[in-house]
């Protein structure tokens, strides 16, 4: 890494939360990960370069926020999505990227699917992304995961890319 070049200035992320941490009981160990959420994003809420971000709070299930699930879980079917301990362990994650999102690190564009407009934000060595979704004046944390295949990450680069070159033509 050049240390002059403002964007090779790696992101420290806060500390993994692990099974083994909890003897492995999974309710146990899910149930510190949901206080870490609820602290970060219900007492905390984190901030988008000066926006507050909203939380898509329904549907509860096992009284627990849409969110949150969408963060610590995989699936299409959203009522059979499966935990998935990556996403558990690196709960903290997330609130610290969408807080520091104007680090010279991470990748920070936004993506259209289908109707839908997301801001992403992409901590490339750690194949981290965090996905938000703009509302009508709000912005909602969406999702959050580690990205499994290369392609795929390469996929995202591609696409922050191409959204950085649209916007120096503007």
């Amino acid at each position: 890494m050049d240390a002059n070049n403002e964007t090779d200035r790696y992101l420290e992320l806060p500390e993994l939360i692990e099974l083994s941490q909890f003897g492995g009981n999974f309710t146990k160990f899910l149930e510190a990960v949901y206080e870490v959420f609820v602290n970060e994003f219900v007492h905390k809420k984190p901030s988008f370069r000066g926006m507050r971000l909203g939380l898509k709070k329904y549907p509860l299930t096992d009284g627990k926020e849409a969110t949150f699930w969408h963060m610590t879980s995989e699936g299409e079917d959203e009522n059979n999505r499966l935990p998935d301990l990556r996403r558990l362990e690196r709960i903290k994650w997330p609130s610290h990227l969408i807080n520091n999102s104007e680090h010279p690190y991470l990748k920070v564009w936004e993506n259209t699917r289908g109707t839908k407009k997301n801001i992403l934000i992409l901590h490339e060595e750690e194949s981290y992304i965090v996905i938000l979704r703009r509302g009508n004046g709000y912005l909602l944390p969406w999702t959050a995961y580690l990205i499994e295949h290369e392609w795929r990450k390469k996929k995202f680069i591609r696409e922050y890319e191409a959204y950085i070159k649209s916007k120096e033509r503007q």
